[in-house]
This record gives C-alpha cells, structure tokens and sequence, in this order.
C-alpha cells in the first residue's frame, strides 16, 4: 500500500490538520493507499499559490507555443508510461485493463491536441463605424477550480486541465475521493514535461470541504465541474454568490432508439456495450432503451443472451469486459433499483446476480441487469443508476419514440439506430439532448 500526499504548487505536502483517508480497490475490497485528506485550509493554501502564480508567475507569460510544447512534453510521457498509469487506473476504478489502456491512450490524445492548438487561440477584428479598430483578445480567464468525478477520472481531470493550461490559466484540481491516484501522477507529469510547479495543485479530499471551499472562494475564476445533477445544482449556486463562471457536465438517463429496419447484430452489440461500459457508471449510459415493437421482442431475448456472455472479473484480467462496480454502497443502490423495478412492473429477464470472482470474494461485482417491459414514467426509467441496469420500452410509431425520450429531466445524449436517413434527422433534430449519434454508440 502507498503513501500520497497532496500536490500544493507541484510540491508534495500533508494536508494541514494532517488527516489521511484510505483509498480502496474495488476489485479487492482491501486499500491500495493512505492519501493525505484536503480541507478548507488547504483549499485557501492551492489558491493563494495558483493567485501568485497567476499575478506574478512565468505561465500566464510564458508564450502559447512554448505553453503547448509543455502539453505535448507531457503527452508523450504518458504514452511512454501507459502501462503503469493504466495498471493504477484499472485497480483503482475497477475497469478493465484493456479499457484502462484505451483511456490512457485519450489522455496522451487531449494532452497532444491541445499543445497543438496552444498557439492557434485567435481573437477577432470587427469594422466599426467611427475611425478605429475593435479588437477582440482571448486571454487566460485567471485561476479555474477543477472538480472531476471517479468513473473517468484521468481521462474527464485531462479534459478540464490540458486547456485550461494551453490557455495561461493556473489550477487546482480537486479529484474525486475514491479515484484521485491517477490525477496526482498526472500533476507530476506535467511539472517534470516543464509546467511550473505553481501553476498546479491536487486536493484529495470530500467535496463537501474542499469543493465548497474552492467554489466559495472569490479568487477563483472559472468553476469547472463533472458530476452528479444534485451535485452540480448546489455547486451553481455556490459559485453566483461570486458571479463566479461555471461550466457543468452532470448525470443522464439517455436514450437510445431503435427502430425496426435497424442493423439489428449491431444495434444489439452496441447497445449493450452503451449501457454495460464501465459496468453502467457512465453519465452517457443509454439506459433507457427504446425498441420499435415489431422488432422488440427478438431484441429483448438477444440483448439478454449477450448481456449474460459478458465476462465479469478482475480488472487486470486481459479477458475480463466487466470489472467490479467503484463501492458496496454503488452496487447496493443498483440492487435496490432492481427490486424498485420490478415492484414498478418490469420483468428482469437477466442479471443481478452477485458473482464469485476468485481473488475479489470482498470485490464490488454485481452481474449486468436487463429490464423488459418498463413504463417510462416509473422511477427505474427516469432516475439516474448509475449502474449496470438496461431498462427496455416498446414503442410503436416514430412520433411515440420522440415524446418518450423527450420525457426526463436530463438530456446529456442518446443514439439513433435506422437504416432511413430521413428518419434519422427528424429524430436527432426533435430529441432533446446535448450530443446524440445515429446508428453510433459514441457521444464524444
């Protein structure tokens, strides 16, 4: 078991009332490390080195073309050591180390894009009336509070950090409690690719502590946070006592809609892989599957047969496509969803189960779950698992299939699956949601 502390200014320090929390593998049960625990002392500390740095410090100076030779320094560190860093996330979120690979593979990706793209931050002119010029420049928007969640978490930290450093930005990055290990090596990464340690700090810790305190904290500038709905309303709230910038990215009960003319082998294959992926903890998750009633039974008995192909075991395991679940209580709200289910009329045509995995008897596994039958206004179909759990509705017209999915209070993004070009627009462009894909699992 390791020992981690917190990273302040790119230095490695204890937290201030020198408190530790246990960080636990979910393939296991048991800790895999003692991490120092962040308060609102030290969240008042991060910002006054990231303020400093911002003021008076070398990045927010330094030019965009050497700001992305940073990025691209650190995005070729991470292919080189690829390897360990998804060996850390696979134990330490319980994906596949196959999947892992492929995040970390994202992550060299985000870091490579945004190095390029450092130098091509263009403002505008714009013709005025009067004898002039109006000149529009894009600059650093000053110190960002990162806030990132435990499903993704080296890959979704990437997404806030590395253009938040392209653009002369200093940062503190508060990662998700049960996942923060990939995050801090990340930090290391990019001071030793020649980030200057003070532009960049790392709090573990709960949101309810560190968080609140970034977020309240008038020095910062820009809130950027992934997570919960529930989360991300208080955080909102929070950060406009400042007027404070916040760009928020919360849950989803996405849908997915197929229609009978559907590729259905791929339909069926990817449909289980955009519910099932990352054992259902996906704010992206098409969880609501909508299928045309012609073609609904077929796809509920060959959805069933393949969800129970799917191999659940350790996540270092090179043939395991499903790894435990992040903690008891998460597996524990999936089970209690499926018995809500079922009391709501659903018919649970496979799954649930609590396997036994060798090596991960105290491991968090649940089997993924497929729910036939559902009515879309129960509380199984419009509230977010965050779980392996697939809830199929039949719909009979193409009409009946936009008012369906159009009914929930998300609309994070979904997927068309239709061999009719027309339809495809028409129902792209009357659902509701941030990103949606035809005939497509992918949202980003």
């Amino acid at each position: 078991m390791t020992t981690e502390l917190l990273v302040v200014g790119g230095e490695h320090r204890p937290a201030a009332e020198d408190n530790t929390f246990a960080v636990i593998e979910p393939g296991t049960g048991a800790p895999m490390a003692q991490v120092a625990e962040a308060g609102p002392e030290d969240a008042r500390r991060a910002v006054d080195v990231a303020v400093r740095a911002f003021d008076e410090g070398a990045w927010p100076r330094t030019s965009a073309t050497l700001r992305g030779r940073v990025l691209l320094r650190a995005s070729a560190m991470v292919r080189d050591r690829l390897e360990d860093l998804a060996e850390l996330e696979a134990r330490n979120v319980g994906k596949p180390i196959r999947d892992a690979r492929d995040e970390i593979g994202i992550v060299a990706d985000t870091l490579e894009y945004w190095g390029g793209a450092a130098n091509k931050i263009f403002g505008e002119t714009v013709p005025i009336q009067d004898p002039g010029l109006d000149v529009t420049l894009r600059e650093p928007v000053g110190v960002c509070a990162l806030i990132t969640p435990w499903n993704f978490p080296l890959v979704i930290s990437t997404w806030k950090i590395a253009p938040a450093l392209a653009c002369g930005n200093t940062i503190v990055v508060k990662p998700a409690s049960y996942t923060p290990l990939s995050v801090l090596r990340l930090a290391e990464i990019l001071v030793e690719a020649g980030l200057p340690p003070e532009a960049i700090s790392v709090l573990p810790g709960p949101g309810s502590a560190v968080g609140n305190a970034l977020v309240t904290d008038p020095r910062v500038n820009k809130v950027g946070f992934t997570g919960s709905t529930e989360v991300g309303s208080k955080i909102m709230a929070l950060a406009a006592r400042n007027i404070t910038r916040v760009s928020l990215e919360l849950g989803g009960k996405s849908a997915n809609v197929v229609f009978a003319d559907a590729d259905m082998d791929t339909a069926i294959e990817r449909s289980v892989w955009s519910v099932f992926g990352n054992t259902g903890q996906d704010c992206c998750a098409r969880s609501r599957v909508f299928v045309e009633r012609p073609a609904y039974d077929d796809f509920v008995a060959a959805m069933a047969k393949r969800t129970d192909d799917l191999k659940v075991g350790p996540p270092l395991d090179e043939e395991t496509e499903l790894g435990p679940m992040i903690s008891a209580g998460q597996r524990e709200t999936s089970l209690e969803y499926l018995e809500i289910g079922q009391k709501e009329g659903a018919r649970l045509v496979t799954g649930g189960e609590i396997p036994q995995v060798a090596g991960g008897e105290n491991g968090f596994y649940l089997r993924p779950a497929v729910l036939a039958d559902v009515r879309n206004d129960t509380r199984v179909a419009q509230e977010e698992i965050f779980g392996p759990v697939a809830c199929l509705i039949p719909f009979d017209t193409e009409e009946e299939a936009i008012r369906l999915a159009n009914q929930t209070e998300y609309g994070l993004s979904g997927s068309i699956w239709t061999r009719d070009l027309g339809r495809a627009i028409r129902v792209a462009k009357a659902v509701r949601t941030g990103v949606i894909s035809v005939n497509s699992s992918h949202s980003v």
